[in-house]
Formats: structure tokens, sequence, C-alpha cells
């Protein structure tokens, strides 16, 4: 099934009033070719996204929907496309690498240490030293205490324990479960904004989203969704034809 675009959805509210283009034209100063070509999903006459988005936001108003919801349904469907990186900005062809060099030996210091060693053997012979150059006494190593006979076996590790900050992280976990009874426009996103779903869920969908912290959602028609959030059955959020927005979090849910 088609996503409605945000064109039909203008022009089916637009009907639903009983208001002509002239009537809708006159109320919001808008020009019926405008207009006309907005309800096709044609936003060129609007002259760039910014006034695509005020007449939006201009329309809806006038005809009883939620401007915000409408804007945020435009930016979905005709949202700019982020600019290309150029491979050549990424791998710089003319960047030195710069090696560290390889050095030899250092003779100078190793005749240093030689001509030390000489020294301090010259200094015991002359005080009458027997010429032995005196170690360090080596103390015995720490006994290893005796395997017992039936120890043999390596003892199997212990399972791993669930720590305290895994356990907070699947409680802080928000699972949405969503069942459209009609068809409906839906937009989910995470607590940093970030799109999980955008787009016509068909009558007898049923789709789980999960997020941490928070989830928050926009429906274009309430009464066609009914939802369960982590385990507990809403229903619906609002009556049919209805634009609603909610947020919620890990446990209980909340109106935004």
């Amino acid at each position: 099934m088609n996503e409605q675009s945000i064109g039909s959805m203008l022009a089916e509210a637009r009907r639903e009033k009983g208001l002509t283009v002239g009537q809708l034209s006159a109320s919001t100063r808008i020009r019926e070719a405008v207009l006309y070509a907005i309800e096709r999903d044609d936003f060129s006459l609007c002259g760039g996204d910014f006034y695509a988005r005020g007449h939006v936001k201009g329309i809806a108003k006038a005809l009883g929907l939620d401007p915000a919801a409408m804007a945020q349904f435009y930016e979905d469907q005709h949202g700019g496309v982020p600019v290309p990186v150029r491979a050549a900005e990424v791998f710089r062809a003319d960047r030195k690498v710069r090696l560290r060099e390889r050095r030899g030996p250092n003779w100078t210091m190793a005749l240093g240490v030689a001509l030390a060693i000489v020294l301090v053997f010259g200094v015991v012979r002359v005080m009458g030293g027997s010429g032995e150059v005196p170690t360090a006494e080596i103390q015995p190593a720490a006994s290893v205490p005796s395997i017992t006979a039936g120890a043999g076996r390596t003892p199997a590790p212990e399972p791993p324990r669930r720590t305290q900050a895994q356990s907070v992280g699947q409680a802080s976990m928000v699972v949405v479960r969503a069942k459209a009874r009609r068809s409906a426009y839906v937009t989910v996103r995470d607590a940093r904004g970030r799109k999980l779903f955008a787009g016509t869920m068909p009558a007898g969908r049923t789709t789980t989203w999960k997020a941490p912290s928070e989830v928050k959602l926009l429906i274009g028609d309430a009464g066609a969704v009914s939802l369960q959030v982590n385990g507990k059955n809403l229903g619906t959020l609002g009556a049919r034809g209805e634009t609603v927005r909610r947020s919620f979090g890990p446990s209980v849910p909340r109106p935004r």
C-alpha cells in the first residue's frame, strides 16, 4: 500500500470541510495556483522549503489540523538530502607520512660502560680484593604448593553474573507495540530525535519499536492505532481523525 502523501491529506481535509480551493485561498491568502500544486505534492511554486513549510502550516490551521504535525509530515516526505562528502577530501594523497628513522647501535655508550667496568675491576685489585665481582645473593623462589591427589582437575569457571549496569540498561528500555485497525500515518523517534519509523501503517499491521530512555510517537489518526507500552495495553490515544503526539518512558507512559 502506498504511503499517503502530504498533498492528498490536505486535499482530503479540505473536501471534508466542504471548502473550495478559492475559499481556502481567501482564508489563507495563498494563491489558488499554489494550493492546487500543493495538493498534487508539487511545492515548486512555494519558493523553497522555508515557504513550503509555512504554507503547509497555514493550510493545516485553516482546516483544523495540527500545524506542527503536518509540518513534520512534510519534513519526513520532502526533507533535504545530506550533502555527499568527496572522497578526495577524506583521503588526501598529498599528506606526508613521517616514518621513524631506524638508528644503529650506540657504540659510544657501549664503550663508556666497558671502560667503567674495567675501572671498577682495577680498583678492586688495588685494594687487595680477590678480583671477583660480588654478586647479589639469590633468594630461593617461593615454593609452589603441591597438587594433592584428586585435585588435578581444573575447576569449572563460574557462569558470568549479570552486572547492575546491565540490569539498569534493560530496565531503561522502552518497548512500544502498535496495531493499526485501519491505515494511519505514524512517526516514531527515540530520545535523541533519531527516526525509528515514518510512514503509513496499513490496516492489520502490528509493529514493535524499542529504544532506551524514551519513545516519541506522532499518529495522524489516533483512533486507528491501538498501543501496548512496556506490556501495558493503552488502547487508542484519541478519536478518529485526531492527530496526537505522545512520549513514553521506561515504566509509566507520560504525555508530552
